[in-house]
């Protein structure tokens, strides 16, 4: 490996061409670009950054609507059937805004933080998937918004674990107030889920859009 190296330093001080040396990191005319070039890998590398803010918001704003629209039914079932509705839309309001973000910055969305934020956050909505069809068949319809809260937030605990450092701490906000469902009167369920996934999607959707690019 040394002779080779050797033999490369004299065939290039023969060429007499001058060495094409890099530009080590920190001597950018603006220092600035340096900072966020370090940023912006680190951020890459090492947390999913795509999450939208904005889309969160608008999630919120959905979940409002579908508590007010829920509670006005007259049937157990036609309330369920409202949220699960939503649940459905958010779903599809969440991948679509994380899409937005990720290519309007050049993130991966597909990248290794990203497929442990969907394996942390997976696990915890697929039991609640279950959980729902057994509580309602159970005729316990009444424990829905804790267990929903619950679950979610610890699905986003989990998965948020590899994203941004606010993700986790908005999981532990829905896990609280999903304590709070468990304990408060089962006739104030309705506003719990309006108060989690309306009210604490578009507060933390507004830091998130405003501290990490939307």
């Amino acid at each position: 490996m040394f002779e080779r190296q050797q033999h490369r330093i004299r065939r290039f001080h023969r060429s007499g061409r001058p060495a094409a040396i890099p530009t080590p990191l920190g001597t950018s005319a603006n220092p600035a670009d340096d900072l966020r070039f370090i940023r912006d890998t680190m951020e890459r590398s090492a947390a999913f950054t795509a999450v939208s803010g904005w889309g969160q918001i608008v999630l919120g704003c959905t979940a409002l609507a579908a508590a007010a629209l829920a509670a006005r039914q007259t049937s157990s079932f036609a309330w369920l059937r409202v949220w699960l509705g939503e649940g459905l839309q958010a779903v599809a309001i969440g991948l679509l805004a994380c899409t937005w973000k990720a290519n309007r910055r050049g993130l991966p969305l597909f990248s290794g933080p990203a497929r442990k934020v969907a394996l942390g956050l997976a696990p915890p909505l697929v039991a609640g998937a279950f959980l729902t069809f057994l509580l309602f068949r159970a005729g316990l319809e009444s424990a829905l918004p804790a267990v929903w809260l619950l679950l979610y937030g610890a699905g986003i605990m989990t998965g948020g674990a590899f994203s941004v450092s606010i993700v986790p701490v908005m999981g532990l906000c829905f896990m609280l107030l999903g304590g709070l469902a468990a304990l408060g009167p089962a006739a104030a369920g309705n506003w719990f889920l309006a108060a989690g996934f309306g009210g604490l999607h578009i507060v933390f959707g507004w830091l998130i859009a405003r501290r990490h690019g939307g």
